[in-house]
């Protein structure tokens, strides 16, 4: 795809979507399908952490000998990030969970904390992450980074604990699994504010998004892989465009 080349509507058989077709999906899945939230993040952190593991299996590191460090947000995509640590952790790699801390008033989403009581009971390590949480430790021996810091509905340049997490990726160097979008690149057009990660491959939930396409966005996404997290068919062919 050259650079002028428009981002396409339908990519390998599946419709290419907006952050907020997503959105919209995620709501018909449980309100009109009858599959709950839970069981939506459960399937999509299950699926990244197979991926991961193949990932890791293609560059010589069977699960016993792996170390992954898992970069979650305190929103959803950070709740997806929890469930992949704990099918990590139960395939026997060394997981472990640096999560942003929630912001006071608001505390996590009820999903998010269903899921760090999971991670936490499956003996999955969690660390809030933060200047002495011990990344940059973990960065510099593991075999893998799972990129699960901002996913759809995040906005602006990345800040904060977010900001930070980011940047200490980035100095490791280390392979990088993004789930649904790399952190800092917007859904719908693939650019970014200076602030994001640089995949080698993104794990992308459900249906394609736009921004992934873009061709300006080759660089951070790497290699892209739809994964299935349980759409029936007619909800993923039959919803109309805006």
């Amino acid at each position: 795809m050259s650079p002028k080349e428009p981002i396409p509507e339908v990519w390998e058989g599946l419709p290419v979507v907006s952050a907020a077709t997503m959105r919209a999906l995620d709501f018909d899945a449980t309100a009109k399908h009858g599959i709950p939230a839970f069981e939506l993040m459960e399937n999509a952190g299950k699926a990244v952490a197979a991926e991961a593991l193949a990932f890791l299996a293609s560059r010589g590191a069977p699960p016993a000998q792996a170390e992954v460090a898992v970069c979650c947000g305190r929103g959803a995509n950070g709740g997806d990030g929890l469930v992949a640590a704990r099918h990590l952790k139960a395939a026997g790699a060394a997981a472990t969970v640096f999560l942003c801390p929630a912001k006071k008033e608001a505390g996590y989403p009820q999903l998010v904390r269903d899921n760090l009581d999971a991670a936490r009971r499956a003996g999955v390590e969690v660390r809030e992450a933060g200047p002495e949480s011990g990344l940059s430790e973990a960065l510099a021996s593991c075999d893998l980074v799972v990129d699960a810091l901002l996913g759809t509905g995040a906005a602006g340049k990345p800040a904060g604990a977010v900001h930070h997490v980011i940047q200490e990726i980035t100095r490791s160097r280390k392979p990088v699994i993004a789930v649904d979008v790399p952190s800092g690149l917007h859904p719908d057009t693939g650019y970014h504010s200076g602030v994001f990660v640089t995949a080698d491959l993104t794990l992308t939930l459900g249906l394609p998004k736009r921004g992934l396409l873009a061709p300006h966005a080759k660089r951070a996404v790497g290699t892209l892989k739809v994964l299935d997290i349980g759409y029936p068919d007619e909800l993923i062919h039959g919803f109309k465009r805006p």
